[in-house]
């Protein structure tokens, strides 16, 4: 278990700034709501391309509980941009297969990265505090180094006004509140987001009547690091259960619970400890360490930026726990955004730029929310009809391998592919590998000295893999031979690589016109 001190100690707390004191309002570039994952990483993604940024937050400390845990290949190869992938993988519970089970049966297992040569794996657990603290220690980092990243604890936004040019806030504080004005709001804070609730937006979607306890335990257990998930389980009938491990020995579980429950009730000592000793059994001891109940939802807001303010994270949209799709997709948010509103600051691009982060971003969160959305159906049946097909495919996978593609105990996390995106170029080389083409995130792949995504970053790459290319204006060229799992992946040709580590373009070989064409048009520029 994590040292009570992590939770108690304010990791960044309350100290009272110059801007309280002046005598107008001072303009930031960047103001983050929010100092959770999703904030933080932005900050430090800012911080790291030198865009001067200031993050506020109600709170002084770490979160409490172990909430998100899961996190998958793709939000740690951006964490591996950020410099703190090696931190999490070090310290989280690394696994890539999962295991079915109808009763007491296990119906089948898969493996979610059967392919060699990738640098991360498909999953790490780690709870969120343990995470939180290894952004705060990363930002601490780049603040000694000169990166421009203020934290401002106990700092909580109450007012927002928006202007054509700019936002304004009044802040809370301990020592009474002021006001900052900035060039552009992310509003990293939560499902529960104050800042939507001031602008006076909603979610659309839906909100699903199953309930779900989520217990963390600390035990003592010879499980496998794998994902277990339960359909029917003798300790559970009639429901469902998940099974995770987690750091410091301590295991999630989760157990639904169906409908019409008192929330309240369900999260007491007394009616959690004998669900958690029907599944372990009487023997086996374990202590409580998190307890919360949860509602399926899957919802978004129509748009995920309004003027001068821009969501992201469970701010924009939420989805049920199954799949980790929630924390993982916010990462992806801010993956997105900051490269474009560090060109727009600098004024290299126009701020109609921003618009496409919107436009893909709500396409990723669509496919989130169609997925959870036929997860949450799967696990929880609504009709009779519907339960008979569910527990049909789970009988016919555990002999017949074709299907196993309808068993949904929640499709896990995977990037989103940006098809159709108004950035990306026609595809030059359309009977080229499927999985790079415009729109897709970058595949890793080992290269000499290391792996492909080590050497993307936060810049435009136009990669060359085993035909001439040459450097142009706005873009680095990495040159590398067709050989081995590179090739396998991307084949031959030229690729115009956005700093997200998205494909903008590619071609069978170097053209500079068309380079420099698909660039303005990745960057949202005229020529």
């Amino acid at each position: 278990m994590a040292d009570a001190k992590i939770f108690e100690t304010p990791l960044y707390p309350y100290k009272r700034h110059a801007d309280q004191d002046a005598h107008m309002p001072v303009r930031h570039p960047v103001i983050v709501i929010g100092a959770g994952p999703v904030g933080l990483a932005a900050a430090i993604d800012l911080g790291m391309q030198g865009v001067p940024v200031v993050v506020l937050d109600d709170n002084d400390r770490v979160s409490t509980g172990s909430r998100a845990i899961c996190f998958a290949k793709r939000p740690l190869e951006i964490f591996d941009r950020l410099g703190c992938g090696d931190a999490m993988v070090d310290m989280g519970v690394v696994w890539n297969r999962g295991r079915v089970f109808m009763g007491e049966r296990e119906v089948y297992d898969f493996n979610l990265l059967p392919e060699a040569g990738h640098r991360r794996p498909a999953f790490i657990n780690l709870q969120q505090y343990h995470l939180e603290h290894i952004l705060l220690n990363r930002l601490r980092d780049l603040q000694e180094t000169g990166a421009p990243i203020q934290l401002r604890g106990k700092s909580r936004v109450s007012a927002i006004g928006q202007h054509d040019d700019h936002a304004r806030i009044e802040i809370d504080t301990p020592e009474g509140p002021y006001d900052l004005e900035a060039d552009w709001l992310i509003a990293c804070d939560g499902a529960g987001s104050a800042t939507r609730r001031m602008l006076g937006i909603d979610f659309q979607g839906r909100v699903f009547e199953d309930n779900f306890l989520i217990a963390d335990v600390i035990m003592q257990a010879d499980f496998p690091t794998e994902r277990w998930f339960w359909f029917d389980p003798p300790f559970n009938p009639g429901q469902s259960a998940l099974l995770h491990k987690q750091p410091d020995g301590v295991w999630r579980i989760d157990l639904q619970l169906g409908w019409d429950i008192d929330k309240e009730k369900e999260k007491r000592p007394e009616n959690v400890i004998p669900r958690i000793k029907a599944m372990l059994g009487e023997d086996v001891p374990f202590e409580l360490e998190w307890v919360s109940v949860y509602t399926f939802q899957c919802r978004r807001m129509e748009s995920f930026r309004h003027g001068r303010v821009i969501f992201a994270g469970d701010a924009a949209h939420q989805v049920s726990p199954f799949g980790a799709r929630g924390a993982n997709s916010g990462f992806q948010d801010t993956d997105n955004l900051c490269w474009k509103l560090k060109l727009v600051l600098d004024g290299a691009a126009p701020e109609t730029l921003l618009d496409s982060y919107d436009t893909e971003r709500v396409h990723g969160a669509e496919e989130n929310i169609l997925n959870s959305t036929r997860s949450t159906d799967f696990i929880t049946p609504k009709s009779e009809i519907s339960r008979l097909f569910r527990d049909a495919a789970l009988h016919l996978s555990e002999r017949h391998a074709f299907a196993r593609p309808f068993v949904n105990s929640g499709r896990l996390s995977v990037p989103c592919t940006y098809d159709g995106s108004a950035l990306n170029t026609l595809d030059a080389i359309p009977d080229g590998p499927a999985r790079t083409r415009p729109g897709s995130p970058c595949p890793d792949a080992p290269i000499e000295g290391g792996f492909l995504l080590d050497r993307l970053g936060n810049r435009f790459t136009l990669l060359a893999i085993g035909v001439e290319g040459e450097a142009i204006e706005g873009a680095d060229l990495l040159s590398l031979p067709a050989t081995g799992e590179l090739a396998e992946r991307y084949g031959s040709g030229i690729y115009l690589i956005r700093p997200d580590q998205h494909i903008a373009a590619r071609w069978p070989a170097f053209d500079a016109k068309a380079v420099c064409a698909a660039l303005h048009r990745a960057t949202g520029t005229t020529p």
